[in-house]
């Protein structure tokens, strides 16, 4: 079928990336996968689409898996832009390296794919984009320093990006998961979150593949927290 979606997820190899490729592959989408290790590239042979290894944080990688994509199926519908973690630790005991190192994973990963997709998204007539990004992005958790700090600079792009790009039926919105069941389960995590448990990848993966589907699309430069009612702002 020729008229599928046709989607690229990064940080696709295992965890959240890996639960959003299944899920869209169960829902009929075509994939384009990325990781930095061979998962990707494997979880892509069992699904039967395409992936290769590169990282967010190479604009060359980057590229690649957008040629990727149009190489083996001519048009691009969504893209989930996933990420590893950054740098974590005391406030001030983090480098300017590890600054860095956050602004390419979290933010400039976005900023880099939309250029590069945005021209075939216009051409198609529309797409959507779904930033996964973090419960702490408003409101800032010592635990995470650079992603609570940077991943606020994320939402103001996808704000500024919606408005751009909305009239022309481009959408970006992000996820904010709270902690979740591909990491240990700790009591802390469990004490804070009113659910009582961890989330789901899989839940995350289902809030991803509605905010990609037809069904969201009035809904954009949102910043939706998936979370077990873990934030406290309303």
């Amino acid at each position: 079928m020729t008229d599928q979606p046709v989607a690229i997820v990064t940080a696709s190899g295992q965890g959240i990336g890996a639960a959003i490729a299944r899920e869209l592959h169960a829902r009929g989408w075509r994939l384009a996968l990325m990781s930095r290790s061979e998962n990707a590239e494997n979880l892509a042979r069992e699904l039967g689409v395409v992936g290769l290894v590169g990282s967010v944080t190479d604009p060359g990688a980057l590229a690649a898996v957008v040629a990727l994509a149009m190489d083996s199926y001519g048009r691009i519908d969504g893209v989930v832009n996933n990420t590893g973690h950054p740098p974590k630790g005391p406030l001030l005991d983090l480098t300017d390296d590890d600054w860095h190192a956050g602004l390419d994973m979290v933010v400039l990963n976005v900023v880099r794919m939309a250029r590069l997709v945005c021209p075939i998204m216009e051409k198609q007539g529309g797409g959507v984009f779904v930033n996964i990004s973090t419960f702490a992005a408003f409101e800032p958790d010592p635990l995470f320093p650079i992603s609570s700090s940077l991943r606020a600079g994320l939402a103001g792009f996808t704000k500024l990006f919606s408005d751009a790009y909305a009239e022309r039926n481009i959408r970006m919105n992000n996820i904010l998961p709270g902690f979740i069941d591909n990491m240990p389960v700790t009591d802390m995590k469990l004490e804070r979150t009113p659910m009582r448990r961890l989330g789901r990848v899989e839940e995350i993966a289902a809030t991803a593949a509605f905010l990609l589907s037809p069904d969201s699309g009035f809904v954009t430069g949102q910043n939706l927290r998936a979370d077990g009612g873990l934030t406290r702002s309303v």
